[in-house]
């Protein structure tokens, strides 16, 4: 019912705001129409009705998943958002795998050796990786690795391959993966510095909790107290971060996608906030709202699994 109220009040605030600025007619008929094609064109896309009463058109349709149609392309603005999705989350899901393989093993190092000079070495790279820009890190990764050395194409998804025989991914050829590695790696960066420092800080103060103490007094191997009493303590908010910045990862790689021209819903999603293209844009963001909600009742269930006190409090409740 929670996730049924924040879909419907985002569906509003998004409309609202969206619908109310500019006008798309400015850019999709040529200036030198006459009126009479003006507003052909405007009852066309609906735009001659008042504000409410396209919103209350949209949200009919929005109750059979029907979103509308894309003014510039005349076809089902889900349906290309759906047909980008599957782009947008690969480049995604690689690069949450390079944080998460990375980040914790380098963030729990940290935290073991916080003065050795691997440890200091792993919390300078995490603040270059909070203060660079994503844009900036991704001009010069193609400057570098496409352009000097000739490594890795510079841009584009490179040739995919369905994946369960319904699912267009680039990550199972070399070609592909070629072209997915520096855009995963450059959106990884940011996600990768925060969770080398959350881990670090949970590590940091697990050590000093009298569980561990306990562990060690009775002659626990190293391993098993890291591996078993640290770890598996600090992955409780870990997992909470994770989930969240997973959601976000997928809302912003708009940046990364411009970049490297990946073919994803955030490219097209600044194409169709170029050419005023309403009914994809509203389409884009409340599915990114959706994709939200169900991260978030996922990240929910880990959440209970990896800590049993949750489970008991809702079994008490």
């Amino acid at each position: 019912m929670q996730s049924i109220v924040v879909l419907f009040v985002m569906s509003l605030l998004v409309f609202v705001g969206v619908y109310a600025i500019g006008n798309p007619i400015d850019i999709l008929i040529n200036p030198q129409a006459d009126q009479i094609d003006r507003e052909r064109a405007i009852a066309a896309l609906g735009l001659d009705k008042p504000l409410w009463e396209q919103y209350l058109v949209f949200l009919q349709g929005a109750l059979t998943g029907d979103l509308g149609k894309s003014f510039v392309h005349a076809t089902s603005a889900l349906g290309l958002i759906l047909e980008r999705m599957p782009a947008t989350m690969e480049l995604a899901i690689a690069a949450m795998l390079i944080a998460v393989v990375l980040g914790i093993p380098l963030g729990l190092w940290a935290g073991l050796k916080p003065n050795g000079v691997a440890g200091r070495s792993i919390m300078a790279g995490s603040i270059l990786g909070f203060s660079l820009p994503t844009f900036w890190v991704g001009l010069m990764l193609i400057m570098v690795f496409s352009v000097m050395l000739g490594w890795l194409p510079s841009n584009g998804r490179g040739p995919t391959t369905l994946l369960l025989g319904f699912i267009p991914v680039s990550f199972l050829t070399w070609e592909g993966l070629s072209h997915l590695v520096m855009p995963a790696v450059n959106l990884a960066l940011f996600k990768l510095a925060l969770l080398i420092r959350l881990t670090r800080a949970g590590t940091r103060e697990s050590l000093l909790q009298d569980y561990v103490k306990f562990a060690r007094a009775k002659g626990l191997s190293n391993a098993r107290v890291i591996g078993v009493h640290v770890l598996r303590n600090i992955l409780i908010p870990i997992v909470t971060v994770i989930g969240l910045e997973f959601g976000s990862v997928i809302a912003f790689a708009i940046v990364t996608e411009s970049v490297f021209a990946w073919p994803g819903m955030g490219k097209l999603l600044i194409d169709s906030i170029n050419l005023l293209d309403r009914p994809v844009i509203v389409s884009y963001l409340l599915v990114i709202v959706a994709l939200f909600i169900v991260i978030n009742l996922a990240v929910d269930v880990l959440y209970s699994a990896l800590d049993p006190r949750v489970r008991l409090t809702e079994s008490k409740g």
